[in-house]
């Protein structure tokens, strides 16, 4: 009882402040209060290490960011650290208030945030969250549950053609298995560009009968990479065709 009075307690203090103070990959942040409990656990370091180890190692002020699946901001943030320019996709509109937020909190300047999905076209979609919550992280184009929403699209092609995307180094996708539709649009970019792209996949929100093939084709359609790392430190394309991709949630990394 007395430890949930003192989480109650330092709640209010945060959201009467404005915000909660703390880091993200060793940067200091000022940070929405109303997800503390997430800022505390990325703030220990217990939250994606790996995540922002890739994020220092790709990113520098000659280049730039693309964060696909931004959420509230914990990568962006710490990539507008690093990087000379972040362009950011988060269409969840309550995780792109808390985006926006976090933006703002942080002065920053050199980030490019757009409420919208990549897609295959310009159009307008349902999505909802696989958690059952707007705005905790798990929203998909792939569920269009009761207490989904509508949310803008757009083709990848129509927005590489309007923006200067040369000085990419690094792509990061985390978009809750939509990434099986709207990664073979990024391909020829890809190749042509050769950005490292850090990529998470969510085979078990795939039909089990079609699971493995689809992995398989993306493993394929990605072979033009070099080297493919996942997060256990597992090597070679065939990790995108394990047990563990088809049974969780790994992230891939590519680059040459």
């Amino acid at each position: 009882m007395l430890t949930d009075t003192l989480t109650q307690a330092r709640k209010m203090l945060y959201r009467a402040r404005g915000y909660f103070t703390g880091t993200l990959g060793g940067e200091p942040f000022r940070l929405d209060p109303y997800h503390s409990k997430f800022w505390r656990k990325a703030s220990s370091g217990n939250w994606e290490p790996e995540t922002f180890a890739v994020l220092a190692k790709h990113l520098d002020a000659d280049h730039d960011y693309l964060d696909i699946g931004a959420w509230i901001g914990p990568t962006v943030l710490f990539g507008a650290r690093k990087a000379r320019r972040v362009i950011c996709f988060e269409p969840d509109a309550t995780a792109f208030r808390h985006l926006a937020w976090n933006i703002e909190l942080n002065g920053m300047t050199n980030v490019s945030a757009f409420p919208v999905a990549l897609s295959q076209r310009f159009g307008v979609a349902r999505m909802a969250s696989f958690g059952g919550e707007a705005g905790d992280s798990m929203s998909s184009l792939l569920t269009d549950g009761a207490h989904g929403t509508d949310v803008l699209t757009i083709g990848w092609e129509d927005f590489a053609e309007a923006t200067d995307l040369s000085r990419v180094s690094l792509v990061k996708m985390d978009i809750e298995g939509a990434e099986f539709d709207v990664l073979p649009q990024l391909i020829p970019w890809l190749q042509e560009h050769r950005p490292a792209l850090f990529l998470s996949t969510h085979g078990p929100y795939l039909d089990a009968a079609t699971r493995t093939e689809r992995l398989r084709t993306l493993a394929e359609q990605l072979s033009f990479y070099g080297t493919c790392r996942d997060d256990a430190g597992s090597t070679g394309f065939e990790t995108l065709t394990s047990a563990r991709a088809l049974d969780s949630f790994p992230t891939f990394l590519f680059n040459d």
